[in-house]
């Protein structure tokens, strides 16, 4: 039995990354011997097991045959007859075929050190088109790797398998757990950039992939493009390190321009309520968890609101708090804010514009949270008196703030 150091691991280390998990592949063992020596079962597809004191994963080489579409199309064989290089052919890139073994040499029979040194994404054989999930995994590694390339003919490769309805069979579960990866990376317009260029972006996320070559008005968005502008809002996003749910929320919000009739363009009225709908079915569609849903929604519907309430008055500014439900969730309304002012700067030449829509907001939830609505609620029986009331001394509160 020989053991090497695969995938991640070895590419990051080259790169000069910190490296967290190891992922290991054995060559010359069965499940039994696994077993016998402590290692703990964990794979259900293919034998994988958990290292009995370091927890790391080690996993038999193995073979794949294809057997039908999508990503669980396979016939996986693993044997101690499988060989280092066998397994590393199946690999989805040049720089994760790489091994190392316990002396500290490389194996690289796909020259991905050259491609690392070279900063190219490349695919190791015609077997990656056996994969769909692997148009996602490397359109996800452009935005964590924003100085490689993708080779040419991978690119012809990932056009060819999405022709072929390869990306068809994606199951939703799996595209969102891609996209959220891809998401957290230093720039995500790579992703969605790779995925447009290939075709893959108008099956997997149409709504967005029609934003491209809808025009806004110049002087507000002087990049004019509004898939430029979305792109430039998610990339803003992550590079104020904000959360999953901003940059999803962020990702979403012009959906309704796509659908903007073209009689009006460059102007967009009613958007955000078709944006609404639009988040709506996506986040169904790709099943997206709550957090990421319901964030995306209020910033679809209400983004367009929050730079009105600048000439609101106290009343209004009020309801307005209330209709986001921002007393009873602060954490969540002031994620729209950081979402919105990502929407805010990611225009040509905005990047560092003032946010006070943002900053009037934050003072107005913060007067309106002062109060203490059980005290006041103590003095009425009704629910029509109490709600009344709590309103009036929550208005009070915003007038003085604001005076």
């Amino acid at each position: 039995m020989q053991t090497y150091v695969v995938g991640g691991a070895v590419r990051d280390e080259l790169l000069g990354f910190s490296v967290k998990d190891k992922d290991f592949v054995v060559v010359g063992s069965t499940p039994e011997a696994m077993i016998a020596a402590g290692f703990k079962p964990v794979g259900k597809d293919f034998p994988v097991f958990l290292h009995p004191k370091s927890h790391d994963e080690y996993a038999l080489a193995r073979t794949e045959r294809k057997t039908a579409k999508g990503y669980k199309g396979f016939v996986v064989h693993a044997s101690p007859e499988v060989t280092l290089e066998q397994d590393l052919a199946r690999r989805d890139l040049t720089i994760n075929a790489i091994a190392k073994a316990d002396d500290g040499r490389l194996i690289d029979p796909f020259n991905g050190l050259a491609d690392i040194q070279s900063k190219t994404l490349r695919h190791v054989s015609d077997a990656f088109a056996e994969d769909p999930v692997r148009i996602l995994r490397v359109a996800r590694f452009a935005a964590r790797f924003t100085e490689f390339k993708l080779a040419p003919e991978t690119m012809i490769l990932m056009r060819q398998m999405v022709q072929a309805g390869e990306v068809d069979a994606l199951v939703a579960e799996r595209v969102w757990q891609e996209l959220a990866k891809g998401l957290s990376e230093t720039k995500p317009s790579r992703m969605f950039e790779v995925l447009r260029e290939c075709g893959a972006l108008q099956k997997i996320l149409p709504e967005l992939s029609r934003l491209w070559g809808v025009p806004q008005p110049e002087r507000h968005h002087p990049e004019v493009d509004t898939g430029v502008h979305v792109m430039m809002v998610v990339d803003y996003a992550a590079s104020q390190n904000f959360s999953l749910p901003i940059r999803f929320a962020a990702l979403m919000h012009d959906l309704g321009k796509g659908t903007t009739p073209t009689n009006i363009l460059p102007k967009h009225i009613g958007h955000e309520e078709r944006s609404f709908n639009l988040v709506r079915d996506v986040c169904k569609r790709i099943k997206v968890p709550n957090d990421c849903k319901e964030l995306a929604q209020i910033v679809a519907k209400f983004h367009g609101k929050l730079y009105q309430s600048l000439q609101m008055k106290p009343s209004t500014l009020l309801s307005f708090l209330i209709e986001l439900d921002a007393i009873r969730q602060p954490a969540r309304f002031k994620d729209f804010l950081k979402a919105c002012e990502a929407d805010s700067r990611g225009r040509a030449g905005l990047e560092n514009c003032p946010t006070p829509a943002a900053d009037l907001m934050l003072k107005v939830l913060e007067a309106a949270s002062s109060v203490d609505a059980g005290a006041v609620a103590s003095a009425f029986t009704t629910p029509e008196d109490i709600k009344r009331a709590v309103f009036e001394e929550r208005l009070n509160a915003v007038k003085y703030i604001l005076s």
